[in-house]
């Protein structure tokens, strides 16, 4: 070999950049122990290594192992699923079949009732009957909105009917009040009326029998002389007392409208 020619001098070779290489010494011993130092280094690298891959082929085996098991389960999932869904289509297709069945037979044993529901059915297939249905119900619907904006329109009406009612009400009120302040008013001077009235009737009272003394006075005066006073005064006592009973009515319909004189 090479490196046995070397010299006994000669130092092996070292990386500077790998720091956990040990200095060996020099000659064949530091040969020697360089090349065990090598295979040791190979040997954990060797080992490192297998059980890397030793570990990655685990994980592998296990996640192959949980994707059969999910597969089988989704795939056991599936198969029952279709085996409901075969099921419920076989139930639902007696059930079809029989009631198919059942109309058949009613129809059977219905044959007017099953011809005219046909010839129904065939009239209302007929493109002309179609386009008379349709335009008819368009007709009824166009007819409907005119009914809608002509009920549209009275509703205006009536709203503003009612505003005008309100606001004659609302005249009218205002009337009533003023009427009530007038009737206040007339009361007022009604019983102011009565009043005065009643002092008019005193003061005939005065007047009669102030005529009456006249006439007392008059007695003793000559028959000549008196005879014309006697009769002025017995008009003016008459006058006094058609006019008391006039105000006496007066004063009577004053107190017939409630008004206390």
């Amino acid at each position: 070999m090479s490196i046995a020619g070397e010299s006994p001098g000669a130092k092996p070779p070292e990386n500077p950049s790998d720091e956990s290489v040990p200095k060996l010494p020099g000659g064949i011993e530091g040969i020697i122990l360089w090349t065990d130092y090598a295979v040791q280094q190979a040997l954990i690298a060797q080992k490192t290594i297998e059980s890397t891959v030793d570990t990655a082929v685990e994980a592998t085996r296990s996640r192959i192992d949980r994707i059969l098991t999910t597969s089988s389960a989704h795939f056991n999932q599936t198969i029952d699923s279709l085996q409901d869904l075969k099921s419920d289509y076989s139930t639902y297709e007696d059930i079809a079949f029989g009631k198919i069945k059942e109309g058949f037979l009613l129809a059977a044993s219905r044959p007017l009732i099953t011809t005219g529901a046909v010839l129904g059915v065939g009239f209302l297939g007929l493109k002309r009957t179609r386009q008379f249905f349709y335009y008819n119900t368009m007709r009824l619907l166009f007819s409907e909105e005119t009914l809608l904006s002509r009920a549209d329109a009275k509703v205006k009406q009536l709203r503003q009917s009612i505003d005008l009612l309100k606001a004659e009400s609302e005249k009218l009120e205002k009337k009533a009040l003023q009427a009530e302040e007038d009737v206040v008013r007339g009361r007022t001077k009604l019983r102011q009326a009565g009043k005065q009235i009643q002092s008019v009737i005193n003061n005939a009272y005065k007047i009669e029998r102030q005529a009456r003394g006249l006439k007392d006075v008059l007695r003793e005066l000559p028959s000549r002389e008196s005879s014309r006073f006697r009769t002025q005064v017995a008009n003016v006592a008459k006058e006094a007392k058609k006019e008391r009973n006039a105000l006496s009515k007066e004063v009577t319909r004053i107190s017939n409208h409630g008004i206390s004189v």
